[in-house]
């Protein structure tokens, strides 16, 4: 009788652990996935970037630069830099269409620098050109339209040609208050 209770005992105690066991298995995979679920739902969600058509006033941006910071008139806070334009004549307006990236002396039509190989996507009023070796972010920071553009990557170092901050479009230039350049020739 003995040796009944002990081989009884033992194996209640072996089916106790088997089934402790199985429970603990499927405990760990409920948790598992529920850990997963919690995992995925707190991981913020990407803004995704799509690929945009450029607008028709990319071709004709010319360099702009802030003039009367404290004024809260948009046209006359910003407008045409007079040492770039009038002194040392070394700004570059800039031409985006969907074939090439064009930078140009504002003094010498003839003084460009082409860009032909890049991708365009956008965000909200954000647009993105990406070349092998640089990133460019024009982002439209007023109505007038006022655009800031931020250069990511390499240098963009062009003879003869300086790169503003802050552009408008050719159409809106006239509206920016003007500011003479004076006895010199620019």
């Amino acid at each position: 009788m003995k040796k009944t209770i002990t081989s009884f005992s033992f194996a209640v105690v072996l089916l106790a652990s088997c089934s402790t066991s199985t429970e603990k298995k499927v405990n760990n995979v409920d948790s598992t996935a529920a850990k997963t679920d919690t995992v995925s739902k707190l991981t913020p969600e990407k803004k995704t970037i799509s690929k945009i058509e450029l607008p028709g006033d990319f071709s004709e941006l010319v360099p702009i630069d802030v003039l009367e910071i404290k004024s809260k008139n948009v046209y006359e806070k910003y407008g045409i830099e007079f040492s770039g334009n009038c002194y040392s004549c070394d700004l570059t307006s800039l031409s985006i269409t969907k074939d090439k990236i064009k930078w140009t002396n504002i003094c010498d039509k003839k003084d460009a620098f082409e860009i032909s190989n890049f991708s365009v996507s956008g965000e909200g009023n954000t647009t993105i050109l990406k070349t092998s070796d640089r990133t460019y972010i024009l982002t439209q920071i007023d109505k007038a339209p006022i655009y800031e553009l931020a250069v990511e990557g390499e240098k963009l170092e062009l003879d003869k040609k300086r790169v503003a901050k802050y552009f408008t479009t050719q159409k809106a230039l006239p509206l920016f208050k003007e500011h003479d350049c004076g006895n010199f020739e620019g």
